[in-house]
């Protein structure tokens, strides 16, 4: 099976079990952007991979890189999964509803593990600090994008199936637990959060 095809050539590409859109369409912009955060957290778990590589004498700080790497993975499986089922006008129909509750509730455990092992926070940093943590604030970022696009699409959906609240929810919560994640990073490889400053 060759890569290119030729038929989005025009500028349409087809949808899952639907008919045939511009490649601008606010659906494909949805899952367009989930497909970015998945790519960038690609690049956070090659970070983490360098990490880990220097830490190896120091098997505590390696094996809470190494857990953050699994979770990361866990989460890219369940991305792909949630793009299916943005790319459909009709997931339903296809079986491609995977995320939900679960999926939640499990984010929010993570969450607040990690919290458990941070200073309180008193005022607004500046994302930075590790090459890693530099990575997960920037997934952070496109994280937040993502639900903003299918906000987008969930708002502008008529005839089509309704986007599940759950998906929303989800990368609502992904977003929070990045942020956390991001400073138990710089926290693990000895860098301190910088605090923003009223210029």
């Amino acid at each position: 099976m060759k890569i290119y095809t030729r038929t989005g050539d025009s500028g349409t590409t087809g949808l899952f079990g639907g008919p045939r859109v511009a490649k601008d369409d606010t659906r494909i912009e949805a899952y367009g952007t989930v497909d970015e955060l998945n790519a960038v957290l690609g690049c956070v778990r090659s970070a983490v991979e360098s990490a880990v590589a220097e830490c190896e004498d120091e098997p505590e700080r390696r094996d809470a890189l190494m857990q953050f790497d699994d979770r990361i993975g866990q989460v890219q499986h369940e991305l792909f999964s949630l793009g299916a089922e943005l790319a459909s006008p009709h997931p339903d129909e296809f079986q491609l509803r995977v995320i939900g509750t679960p999926h939640i509730e499990r984010l929010e455990k993570w969450i607040d593990e990690t919290e458990s092992l941070l200073p309180p926070l008193k005022q607004f940093i500046l994302p930075g600090g590790s090459p890693v943590a530099a990575q997960v604030h920037l997934a952070r970022a496109v994280c937040r994008r993502s639900e903003r696009r299918v906000i987008t699409l969930a708002d502008s959906v008529q005839s089509e199936t309704p986007i599940g609240e759950e998906v929303i929810v989800y990368l609502n919560r992904l977003s929070d637990w990045l942020f956390v994640v991001s400073r138990d990073v710089n926290r693990l490889l000895g860098r301190e959060d910088q605090p923003w400053q009223k210029p």
